[in-house]
């Protein structure tokens, strides 16, 4: 193919940054620059050997007889045959066959009788897993337990001899723009090393209660799941767990779980087989601006309790929806991670001093914690109905229902709807004060009126939960 100008100027710009020497930035010494750059290599000798690969078989999840690939297709068919001298064969599952799902993920040895941690996802579902050492052994894996709000498991082998293993280390030592090494299986390429730096911590992708992802740009894809991230010393500092990509590949922006994090369930697992974490029954959301304002607050902070379970360890130390938690045992309280972190960290059966907001003042409560329960989901209670009210202030109509006021009736071009609020929500309480009628909510705007606030805080049910909402008060 003939050069175009602009091929020709791509050339040119390559022979010259070949040609070259690159000059050094002001201040450094020439060589300076590539002196810096670290080697992995002494990391990768001593760890490679303790990261596996994991292969993992499941019942069909396709649908049966799915049909073979469309080699029918002449220029297809053409392509194979010229650039792989013929058309590749596919069994084609006959009438009952039922395809099984194959997978393959990473993970790594942390003792040396043949303990290894990897995530969760990666055996989910499996019927058999299979780990492959560094040298081809392949030995089946005994899954001993799973935590799929931290996406971890343990499986455990037995190899017939004493295993290389890698150390933990202090994820909380690690800073952005520190060095990391990632090794793993990426498509089935074991044993694959990248290199990168850390680009953010404490990541929240809301894929589970207790998200506190490491950021980093160390390529890793498909199949490098519960792989380790390394640090320049050779510890682990992460779990590898997911990738943000638009298009299915790498794209520079990867997701660990902190090893501190990952230590804890790991040993948890191995010991218990399962996560014991301690619960103080309420459900929270963010402190917007808003909703501080509202509060009397003077910064957004803290975790609003949105419901509290009947008779649980919050209830019983008199907790109550609308209290704002700034602090958990000596543990300051500024977005909602900080509180579910430390209360999944207490053991049941102990007590924690919990500070909380209340009526524009600060108090304090103990809370023995509990156990965890099953997840469990209150039923919406059912509405009494009755006559529609215009509630013109918040751009609604209500009318009574069971324990509320329920919406029945928004002006789309009010603050109101732009907050999500829909038709059968069910208005609970307003600016902390329980709302069962019309004049109770009447009563609240006036007050809010008279303080010159500009907005209510309105205690919305919905589909069995409940979450505090801001709305702007209009005028009448």
């Amino acid at each position: 193919m003939k050069p175009t100008r602009l091929h020709k100027a791509l050339i040119l710009m390559g022979a010259m940054a070949l040609a070259a020497p690159l000059a050094p930035a002001p201040g450094v010494a020439p060589g300076a620059g590539a002196a810096s750059l670290p080697s992995f290599s002494d990391v990768v000798k001593e760890a490679k050997p303790a990261v596996v690969t994991v292969r993992v078989e499941a019942g069909a999840r396709m649908g049966r007889n799915m049909p073979g690939m469309p080699f029918d297709d002449p220029q297809l068919r053409e392509f194979f045959e010229r650039f792989f001298g013929g058309v590749p064969e596919f069994p084609r599952p006959g009438p009952g066959d039922g395809p099984r799902r194959q997978g393959l993920g990473s993970g790594f040895i942390i003792d040396a009788s043949g303990l290894i941690v990897t995530n969760n996802h990666v055996v989910e579902g499996a019927e058999n897993i299979t780990v492959i050492l560094e040298d081809g052994t392949e030995i089946e894996a005994e899954l001993i337990g799973v935590d799929e709000k931290t996406d971890l498991a343990v499986l455990r082998i037995d190899a017939g001899r004493g295993l290389p293993t890698v150390p933990w280390g202090d994820s909380d030592r690690i800073e952005v723009g520190d060095w990391v090494v990632a090794i793993g299986n990426p498509f089935g390429f074991g044993g694959t090393v990248t290199a990168g730096i850390v680009s953010a911590r404490g990541r929240n992708l809301h894929s589970g209660p207790y998200d506190d992802f490491i950021q980093f740009d160390a390529p890793i894809n498909r199949g490098n799941s519960g792989g380790p991230l390394f640090d320049q010393e050779g510890r682990v500092i992460g779990v590898n767990t997911a990738i943000f990509s638009p298009s299915g590949g790498n794209v520079g922006v990867g997701f660990a779980i902190p090893s501190n994090q990952a230590r804890k369930v790991a040993t948890a697992l191995i010991e218990e087989g399962r996560v014991e974490r301690g619960w103080v029954g309420v459900s929270i959301q963010p402190v917007t601006r808003e909703i501080a304002e509202s509060l009397g607050l003077d910064e957004a902070r803290g975790a609003l309790v949105a419901s509290v379970e009947p008779d649980g360890p919050a209830a019983r130390a008199g907790i109550r929806a609308g209290d704002v938690i700034l602090g958990f045992g000596g543990t300051r309280i500024e977005v909602l991670r900080d509180l579910t972190t430390a209360v999944a960290d207490t053991a049941p059966g102990r007590e924690a001093e919990v500070r909380v907001w209340r009526a524009e003042r600060t108090e304090t409560v103990t809370v023995e914690i509990g156990r965890m329960p099953g997840e469990r989901k209150a039923a919406r209670p059912a509405p009494r109905g009755g006559p529609d009210s215009d509630l013109a202030a918040l751009g609604l109509k209500v009318r009574p229902g069971e324990g509320g006021l329920e919406v029945t009736g928004i002006d789309p071009s009010s603050d109101a709807a732009a907050k999500g609020l829909q038709p059968g929500d069910l208005i609970v309480a307003a600016n902390q004060e329980p709302v069962r009628s019309l004049d109770d909510l009447d009563r609240v705007l006036a007050q809010a009126r008279e303080a010159s606030r500009r907005s209510v805080l309105l205690l919305v049910a919905r589909d069995g939960s409940q979450r505090f909402v801001t709305v702007q008060v209009g005028a009448v």
